[in-house]
């Protein structure tokens, strides 16, 4: 039977250290072999049956053969051991077993750059899985499809086109990435960033120059929200370009909380329960838009873009304005977050599971349907408050009125 293991302030028996619970079973195999070569009288001088010794990265002085041996073996179980012998242990039986001073790291620490590296794949593996799981189930892209990639120079456009870029490589189908820039003509604007930074990844890639700037700032009066008439001339703007070129999709940058906010902008700000689609029509039916980012945390975006390192470029107008809706619904949604870790992936879930005969909206679900007993047309809702009392007196069987008054004018009991 094995010494069972105990140790105190560093002291280790090596019986404790090759003992079942602690090692494998080869280790604890050879660490029979060495206590029986070993010198088990205590006596001094190197044994001559240890093949070892000459090999061992350790070598003691005192008691060289199990000692040394010893340390060779658990070199080998984990890669690093600092054995120096101290006073002999009490005699157990026929074997003394010697207690050491040990230093055993298990396992080399991993450089801090493979960790960043190991992470950095972890995190695109992620994405690429639920950008990929969003376009199998809304059916985004088809094959033979030319999709415009919108690039603004965020972090969302910049991980969308590289993700997008890594599922083309093994797609099931074939399509066409095209990166497509609208160049606002904003001040200080570093029109030479998107350019370069395409050219060198070898991406195809198109700068639309619009003054829609100007416009912004010419119409909207000062402090007011410029995101819409901003986005509804860039969207004008993207939409023109696609049709003229034969795009077939239109990808944009939108992830999981923007749908999730927007649908919170809606519903406290405009009395609907609406959000951003991750596959619609245009309005006018000529253009199909995908959001493959419907499924990736935003915070996993950013975190991915500082790895990528992208060289992102801030919006001076929509992004410079601290008084948005939208930015106030995302402050809700954080202390939400940090008060409930999981609160928003579940209310990101919620939009995928709506269920119209437990909400009122007549449109989603035929509810005077439900029990109906004939086929009689109901009657609508100005019927039902202008329409004439009966002729029959059974309905007021009181003779008050249909409010409840009498008609003579006396008020009711």
């Amino acid at each position: 039977m094995p010494v069972p293991a105990r140790a105190t302030r560093g002291r280790f028996h090596f019986a404790s250290l090759f003992s079942p619970s602690h090692v494998p079973r080869g280790a604890r195999v050879a660490a029979r072999v060495a206590f029986r070569i070993a010198d088990c009288n205590g006596r001094s001088g190197r044994h001559t049956g240890c093949k070892k010794y000459d090999r061992c990265p350790v070598q003691t002085v005192d008691h060289p053969t199990c000692v040394a041996y010893l340390a060779a073996v658990a070199w080998a179980a984990t890669g690093r051991i600092l054995a120096r012998p101290v006073a002999p242990a009490p005699r157990r039986s026929a074997l003394s077993i010697r207690p050491v001073n040990i230093l055993l790291p298990l396992v080399e620490p991993q450089p801090r750059a493979q960790r960043r590296e190991h992470e950095r794949h972890k995190l695109a593996k992620r994405l690429r899985h639920q950008v990929g799981r969003a376009i199998a189930d809304f059916g985004m892209i088809e094959d033979g499809d030319k999709v415009m990639v919108c690039l603004s120079g965020g972090k969302d456009s910049y991980t969308m086109l590289d993700i997008l870029r890594q599922l083309q490589l093994k797609a099931p189908v074939k399509f066409e990435l095209v990166a497509v820039n609208l160049d606002q003509k904003q001040p200080d604007f570093p029109a030479h960033v998107l350019p370069q930074y395409l050219e060198s990844l070898g991406v195809d890639f198109t700068i639309i120059e619009q003054d829609t700037y100007s416009v912004v700032k010419r119409v909207v009066p000062e402090g007011k929200t410029m995101c819409s008439l901003c986005s509804r001339l860039r969207r004008g703007a993207l939409y023109a370009h696609a049709a003229a070129h034969g795009f077939t999709k239109i990808a944009l940058g939108h992830h999981r909380d923007d749908l999730v906010s927007t649908f919170f902008l809606n519903l406290f700000f405009h009395a609907k329960m609406g959000g951003m689609a991750p596959k619609l029509l245009s309005d006018d039916g000529q253009h199909v838009v995908i959001r493959p980012l419907a499924y990736v945390r935003e915070e996993d975006i950013a975190a991915y873009a500082q790895a990528r390192q992208f060289p992102i470029i801030p919006c001076n107008l929509c992004g410079s304005q601290e008084n948005l809706q939208r930015k106030q619904i995302r402050r809700m949604m954080e202390a939400w977050e940090k008060e409930s870790p999981g609160r928003i992936e579940t209310i990101a879930r919620a939009l995928g599971d709506v269920r119209p005969a437990q909400l009122s909206d007549p449109a989603l679900f035929d509810f005077p349907a439900l029990g109906r007993r004939g086929q009689t047309p109901l009657p609508d809702a100005h019927a039902w408050l202008a329409g004439e009392p009966h002729a029959s007196g059974d309905d007021d069987p009181d003779g008050r009125g249909l409010d409840g008054h009498d008609p003579a004018g006396c008020a009711p009991p």
